[in-house]
């Protein structure tokens, strides 16, 4: 008798995980850096180990390596010989629409922002993944003026993918379903769903909530995978193949760019 409740119980296990393997589709990382010791030829032996297709993210912006049009020709030829990889610009800080010229813009596979980086009400100049960097005075006002700086982000910035989404600084993290109210998630997945903007699902800071990846399908936006990646220590995409499960989602979902020519 038990050997055939054990043979029954092997056999659902077995159809279960077969079912859910059978389901599952190719994901890809469209926010992978190359940082720390993590060069080009890792990410190619990363990418073919674990089955995941990447897109590397190069930042451009005020303060950082690539900072202007004449550095875009260099940064694009490094991928020449890589055609397996995507290649996207990583948008820095809001200057960045007034540093680089549309046509270099549309160079990149694809552009993508987070609004990490934003000037407050009193001009000073927040970076929120750094507590010194980040000024709340007041937790309410300080989470209103972020989400209206994000929809203003999506509203006039010319990006396709909406990274390290809903992210909050130390302060707040700890109490993200209390920040996060069904309004001004509502507020952001509007946005992102008028201006065709895809929401990043991210694996190094286990963000959007499930909740809020439930709302933004239901309002018919798509989404990526990424991780944002500070060296070689990352794996997996655990928490999206989680959110993956968890929500319900299908290959429909995602967004994926066009690779373009490199010259």
């Amino acid at each position: 008798m038990k050997k055939h409740l054990f043979l029954l119980f092997f056999i659902i296990v077995f159809i279960s995980t077969d079912c859910q393997r059978s389901t599952e589709f190719q994901i890809t990382d469209l926010h992978v850096h190359l940082k720390g010791r993590f060069t080009i030829e890792d990410a190619v032996r990363k990418s073919k180990d674990e089955n995941i297709n990447y897109g590397i993210a190069v930042n451009c912006g005020l303060g950082f390596p690539v900072h202007n049009d004449n550095q875009i020709d260099s940064v694009l030829t490094t991928f020449k010989d890589y055609p397996q990889f995507y290649v996207a610009m990583q948008a820095e800080g809001r200057e960045w629409v007034d540093i680089f010229s549309k046509e270099s813009i549309e160079r990149f596979d694809y552009v993508f922002t987070d609004a990490m980086t934003f000037t407050d009400e009193k001009g000073r100049r927040n970076r929120i993944w750094m507590k010194e960097e980040t000024w709340i005075e007041d937790e309410e006002e300080f989470m209103d003026h972020l989400v209206n700086i994000l929809v203003n982000i999506l509203n006039t910035e010319p990006i396709d993918i909406y990274v390290n989404s809903t992210f909050l600084p130390d302060q707040l993290a700890d109490r993200y379903d209390h920040f996060w109210t069904e309004e001004r998630m509502d507020k952001v997945i509007s946005a992102a769903k008028a201006n065709n903007i895809a929401i990043e699902i991210n694996n190094r800071y286990k963000i959007p909530s499930a909740d809020f990846i439930k709302r933004a399908k239901k309002a018919g936006v798509k989404f990526t995978v990424g991780t944002n990646n500070a060296d070689e220590r990352f794996s997996g995409a655990d928490y999206a193949r989680k959110m993956i499960r968890e929500c319900s989602l299908d290959e429909s979902d995602f967004f994926l760019p066009v690779r373009k020519e490199r010259i």
